[in-house]
């Protein structure tokens, strides 16, 4: 007779507990970035609505970002440290190939020795990582996860490239994420179209870096064809987002897009039709563009701004190099 193998289930659903955040520690506005680019600080806010962008000090890196709000959020979630048993950190800027951003954070905020891995999905990491911590958690592979966006993008910038370098900015979000008696968390509707890879991304490669043939790797991209993608395509996968969770635009709380871009933020906001009562993310204005941060980071403040959102619901879309694209709605904590 065989032995009949065992299987793990899991709760049937998820919420976020809590948030924490973490922004680089220099406030850098438009005006110590012109000169480079050969623009101007009106220019700046027409095409971005940025006015200032957070930016980390040599001695900060991705880590250290991703351990501060990491921290916070299991402090703010009331969940001891040591029951956390996943963390997931999306970032495209570990300052290492290896060993993972996820795996140091875990050792440091008290989680060690939670499964740990990192995941690149550019500005849709966060999106990601929150699809995987709720079906994680549902499969019972795990209780409690720490999802953390984190990057330090201004080791990855050239300041003399006009697509992109006054845009980006550093940080880290996290999100403490477990078991729920509601739903909390919808399904993802999530993909990618690789055939636009080139539309955004590095401009070299590390080995080309290494054997001279190439300038250090920084991040660039074709602002048109990105913008096009990301409004008319985005706002239907946002779309579709609502009709998988079984809500209208109506019912949303807030409205907390990937910061890429102002003009894109509002654009989507009039795609899907956002009544006045919906409350929009617009941490763009003084964070800049943090990849896979924006979300989260975005998420901390508008909750921090209007405590009164708490239970309320908010559709989060993440869409970036690759392109790489994901959207939910969750319950705010």
């Amino acid at each position: 007779m065989s032995a009949t193998l065992k299987q793990a289930s899991g709760p049937a659903y998820t919420r976020i507990y809590a948030y924490g955040a973490a922004r680089g520690e220099n406030a850098v506005p438009n005006e110590d970035l012109i000169e480079p680019i050969n623009s101007s600080d009106e220019w700046i806010r027409q095409r971005t609505g940025i006015v200032t962008r957070a930016r980390a000090v040599a001695e900060t890196d991705a880590i250290d970002l991703a351990t501060t709000a990491a921290a916070e959020a299991i402090e703010r979630a009331g969940v001891d440290a040591a029951e956390v048993d996943l963390v997931i950190v999306a970032t495209i800027s570990n300052p290492k190939q290896s060993p993972s951003v996820s795996a140091i954070v875990a050792d440091r905020v008290g989680a060690n020795p939670a499964a740990a891995y990192d995941i690149n999905a550019a500005c849709a990491g966060y999106a990601y990582a929150v699809a995987q911590a709720d079906a994680l958690i549902r499969a019972g592979a795990a209780r409690y996860a720490l999802v953390i966006g984190t990057e330090k993008l201004s080791d990855i910038v050239d300041p003399a490239d006009r697509s992109i370098s006054f845009l980006l900015g550093d940080g880290a979000g996290a999100a403490l994420i477990g078991p729920s008696e509601t739903p909390g968390i919808s399904p993802a509707v999530w993909g990618s179209d690789g055939s636009k890879a080139d539309a955004v991304g590095m401009n070299h490669t590390l080995t080309e870096f290494r054997d001279g043939s190439a300038p250090w790797p920084t991040l660039r991209q074709e602002g048109p064809t990105v913008f096009r993608w990301a409004v008319w395509e985005m706002a239907k996968v946002a779309r579709e987002a609502l009709e998988v969770a079984g809500v209208e635009a109506s019912d949303l709380a807030a409205f907390i897009p990937h910061q890429a871009n102002m003009r894109i933020i509002d654009e989507f906001a009039k795609q899907l039709g956002l009544p006045e009562t919906t409350v929009i993310a617009r941490d763009i204005e003084t964070t800049g563009n943090t990849s896979a941060a924006s979300i989260p980071l975005a998420s901390h403040r508008l909750m921090a701004e209007h405590p009164e959102l708490s239970g309320g619901l908010a559709l989060q879309i993440g869409f970036g190099a690759g392109l790489v694209f994901a959207a939910q709605v969750v319950v705010l904590p």
